[in-house]
């Protein structure tokens, strides 16, 4: 069985939770709390040096880090990830643009807000951070005009990927009214089986 160390308010954790509900596979799941620490305890840095969740441990021992590595290794033989090269260098394309471009505005505006003090000068990043996620959002919603969803034109990890932070954006000060077809999208992505909401 699957054992994932992963803390469950975090969208990159949730990520995983949500395509194996999906896929129906049975997994154990261990709490860390990323956020007060726990991901830089001797014994959590022994199964990653690099101190982050999600994290997967095999039952023969072996770990994989970084959420969307995790999603391909998951979803490889499935229908969430095409076998069709073209359509899986798109959905490649996309879950690139989630983690370097999407994610570190969306998550991070996230972050400052709902774990950091009102008075820290991290707050300050808010305004740039704001910027920066709408144009994200903006390069979602043109894209959405042409495509259903972001996996090669169907379902799949990229979509679960992007929903992971765009659904609760908000938490970070971002109002999705903006854009239409993002939201029309999210509604498609939770009307898909086996789709569980993220557990807080």
């Amino acid at each position: 069985m699957f054992t994932i160390h992963g803390m469950r308010a975090s969208g990159n954790c949730y990520k995983l939770q949500c395509l194996l509900d999906m896929l129906g596979t049975p997994y154990r799941w261990v709490d860390v709390d990323s956020a007060h620490g726990a991901t830089r305890t001797p014994a959590f840095l022994a199964l990653n040096p690099n101190g982050k969740v999600p994290l997967l441990v095999l039952d023969d021992g072996r770990r994989l880090a970084e959420s969307n590595a995790i999603l391909c290794f998951l979803a490889d033989g499935t229908p969430y990830l095409p076998a069709d090269p073209w359509k899986r260098a798109v959905t490649l394309q996309w879950m690139f643009f989630e983690q370097y471009t999407h994610e570190p505005a969306v998550a991070v505006a996230r972050f400052i807000r709902m774990w950091l003090p009102a008075d820290h000068p991290r707050q300050a990043e808010l305004p740039t951070l704001l910027d920066k996620g709408g144009k994200a959002f903006d390069v979602m919603e043109d894209a959405l005009a042409r495509d259903a969803f972001f996996s090669g034109g169907d379902f799949g990890v990229a979509d679960i990927a992007l929903y992971a932070y765009t659904h609760c954006a908000a938490d970070g000060g971002f109002d999705l009214s903006r854009w239409p077809r993002v939201v029309a999208w999210l509604e498609r992505v939770r009307a898909q089986p086996g789709f569980t909401p993220m557990l807080t």
